[in-house]
């Protein structure tokens, strides 16, 4: 990151794993501090809160580590051209998301506040409070506190009914 504010390079190729300081993180400073730099995320990560959290960082383009050369590359231009680029699979899902008609996941619980859907998103999708935590950057407490949010108002008794409810709403993909 810190050689990416140095040289200001046109494009910077980021992992979401990665040891100290993970991917998305980095993403948010190095866009934040250099506007001009596109960043790039090539991951073996496809679950739709990584997606996002990387898009909301300011990251250009998305892939998945599985992408060819030639595709890694024309990814590459096209992002230090201006450009946005996602996996075809990845822009699929991106254009769902935004498409999504009313009762979709978007509109599904409307008694949760947006941060309480996506966390619960993510409870869906099966990650931990300590993964949802990290993914959104927020405290384990917070989550935690997020997380009994939604068990009420869904009126449910634990997580697995909230999951059941959830998934049937379409989210968790």
């Amino acid at each position: 990151m810190t050689l990416a504010l140095e040289e200001q390079p046109d494009v910077v190729v980021m992992d979401v794993q990665m040891p100290v300081l993970d991917g998305i993180e980095a993403t948010r400073r190095i866009t934040a501090e250099s506007p001009s730099v596109g960043v790039l995320v090539l991951t073996m990560s496809e679950d739709d809160g990584t997606v996002f959290a990387a898009i909301r960082a300011g990251a250009r383009g998305y892939l998945l580590k599985g992408a060819d050369q030639e595709e890694v590359v024309r990814a590459i231009t096209t992002v230090a051209a201006g450009g946005a680029v996602f996996g075809p699979a990845l822009a699929r899902r991106i254009a769902e998301f935004f498409a999504a008609r009313p009762g979709g996941p978007e509109t599904a619980f409307p008694q949760l506040t947006a941060r309480e859907r996506e966390v619960l998103d993510l409870v869906a999708a099966g990650r931990s409070n300590a993964q949802i935590a990290s993914a959104l950057f927020l405290s384990p407490k917070t989550v935690r506190n997020n997380v009994s949010n939604v068990l009420a108002k869904l009126q449910v008794t634990d997580r697995a009914q909230a999951i059941v409810r959830a998934r049937e709403a379409g989210l968790g993909r």
